[in-house]
């Protein structure tokens, strides 16, 4: 795997302000699709701090209130335009099934089935997103030792099993609303993501 491009990319914040960020193609990646990357800011030399976002066109683009993505890729951005730090930007919608899967999903989902069961019941696996792509791209920028920003604990044990030393993760903030409370409840629940009940309880 390798660098393909990087070109400079002027990015506006959620606060309104302007950023300039590096961003990176690559070539060799396990699974041959469209990932690409983002650095902002000055990461540390050391222990750089990366997430690793995954592809929600009705949270990222259109701003849905059905989960937490769009608030989480807001934060990432911002956070480290400040603090210095890596965004992986990852072409595996909906937990790996894709739009219009993730979309039927959905309909289950207004059936009274979670997010996970909405998958299952589809035929697919709970969670079918790979991250071996992931730490091709860390390897490629040459980032085998990294701080993990996620709630998720099967990424640090995935680029952990492909090779990347994870010395820590940061987590996420609790982007709770009337319409995902559901959703956020079923991360935890189902795929022990590391969300702070109580903190979400007191969301309105």
């Amino acid at each position: 795997m390798a660098i393909r491009t990087t070109v400079q990319l002027p990015i506006i914040l959620a606060d309104g302000s302007e950023a300039m960020a590096e961003m990176y193609s690559f070539s060799g990646l396990a699974d041959d699709k469209e990932h690409f990357a983002l650095k902002l800011g000055s990461p540390d030399p050391q222990h750089p701090l990366v997430r690793l976002h995954s592809e929600c066109v009705t949270g990222d683009a259109l701003g849905s209130a059905r989960c937490d993505c769009g608030p989480q890729l807001q934060e990432a951005l911002s956070l480290f335009n400040k603090e210095g730090g890596y965004l992986l930007y990852l072409r595996q919608e909906g937990r790996g099934i894709g739009l219009y899967e993730k979309l039927d999903a959905y309909r289950l989902q207004e059936q009274g089935h979670d997010t996970f069961t909405a998958n299952l019941k589809l035929g697919h696996n709970v969670d079918e997103r790979d991250y071996q792509a992931a730490a091709d791209i860390l390897n490629a920028l040459g980032l085998n030792q990294i701080m993990l920003m996620t709630n998720n604990p099967d990424k640090r044990q995935q680029l952990e099993n492909a090779g990347i030393q994870v010395h820590g993760t940061r987590p996420t903030g609790v982007f709770a609303n009337r319409h995902n409370h559901l959703y956020l409840q079923s991360k935890i629940q189902r795929a022990n993501h590391q969300i702070n009940i109580d903190e979400l309880l007191t969301k309105p």
